[in-house]
């Protein structure tokens, strides 16, 4: 867990690096989908879909 919790970190830090300095390279994005995995093994991952999931319906709830 400790070293999943620390790979979560550590590419989260990187994928903000990378958006603010030079946008999105192709190995930016490798990087990003590699947060995404490790994010995913994680406790939190439930809440983050949860999250998306009320994200999707609140604008699918939309009218213009």
């Amino acid at each position: 867990m400790i070293l999943s919790v620390s790979g979560v970190v550590l590419f989260g830090i990187l994928v903000f690096v990378f958006f603010r300095k030079d946008g999105l390279k192709p190995s930016h994005a490798c990087v990003s989908a590699l947060f995404g995995f490790y994010l995913a093994s994680t406790a939190i991952a439930p809440s983050i879909k949860a999250g998306g999931e009320s994200l999707a319906s609140l604008l699918g709830g939309m009218r213009f």
